[in-house]
């Protein structure tokens, strides 16, 4: 689905529909959630099953949110809420948008008056196509724990709280964040997850893939499926995320080249700034009078008594 150009990633098409089009148009239908029902299963390790789609943030504001994130909400048969989001473009302020995206569900999701043993576990699975961070992974986890500053011991819930709440440990309480940086695979499959994680990659999806929910991917989301009308509407993605990501390395190419300059500038300025002090504390140990120093090197006497 894609190849490098040297700026930024140019998509091309290929046999299946870009997951985060999918998102937008078909795993929306519940006929369609076997899909995404593979895909978390696959990654959170344990069945997953969809009863509904909640509302999301999907109705971004500007036009350049609308190409560069989809997100979708959905419960699963347990009552927990899954937050799947996949972002195109870098944002820096992204794991913070992570936290906030966990805490707000963390509170609209619990009706007033009721106790806090009423709130509801929390995913956030985010599917990003830049890099994050700095690692050498393509699947991070992250869970809540509360470790002791002098036993090194991981707190444990009682027998009492494991039997009201139904869980094994204290981070099964709290949100759980997984990120996949899918850009940053460039490999054989060799697991029901990387198996995914190709298809993010590349849209395609190999004869001898058997993760969980790929074999329904590969009957509905078909590019010969669709419309001409669809077929448009998705080229237009595709062109529009091309454009976003050029816009995105051509800012930041300039803003380098502007930094450099600046860089220059101020190397020389702290150049021709060492080179005066030299000169003060040269002409101040052959006691040369201040004024005669200030005039020499064109810096006041309060300067030079710095100095």
């Amino acid at each position: 689905m894609k190849k490098g150009n040297g700026k930024g990633d140019e998509l091309m098409a290929s046999n299946y529909i870009r997951f985060d089009w999918a998102m937008k148009r078909l795993l929306r239908n519940k006929a369609n959630f076997a899909v995404l029902e593979g895909f978390l299963t696959t990654l959170l390790n344990e069945k997953i099953v969809i009863q509904k789609l909640l509302e999301s943030e999907s109705n971004q504001e500007d036009e350049f949110d609308k190409y560069n994130r989809v997100d979708m909400l959905a419960e699963n048969s347990k009552g927990e809420l899954i937050l799947i989001e996949v972002q195109n473009n870098n944002e820096y302020a992204y794991f913070q948008r992570m936290l906030f995206g966990t805490s707000k569900l963390v509170t609209e999701y619990i009706n007033r008056g009721e106790g806090y043993d009423k709130v509801r576990k929390v995913y956030s699975v985010n599917i990003v196509y830049f890099s994050l961070g700095s690692g050498k992974d393509i699947v991070y986890h992250g869970k809540t724990e509360f470790r002791g500053i002098h036993q090194g011991d991981v707190l444990e819930l009682t027998p009492f709280q494991k039997q009201t709440f139904k869980v094994d440990s204290v981070s099964q309480l709290y949100p759980e964040y997984y990120i996949l940086k899918v850009n940053d695979f460039n490999q054989v499959a060799r697991s029901p997850l990387e198996e995914w994680i190709y298809y993010m990659n590349t849209g395609d999806i190999p004869d001898g893939a058997t993760a969980p929910g790929l074999d329904e991917a590969r009957q509905r989301l078909k590019l010969d499926k669709m419309t001409k009308e669809e077929l448009s509407a998705y080229y237009r993605h595709l062109d529009n995320i091309v454009i976003l990501r050029d816009n995105i390395y051509t800012e930041r190419a300039e803003g380098r080249a502007e930094g450099r300059a600046e860089g220059r500038a101020e190397g020389l300025m702290e150049g021709r700034m060492k080179e005066k002090r030299e000169m003060v504390h040269n002409m101040k140990s052959l006691n040369i009078p201040l004024d005669t120093i200030s005039q020499v090197t064109g810096l006041s006497i309060e300067e030079i008594k710095s100095l």
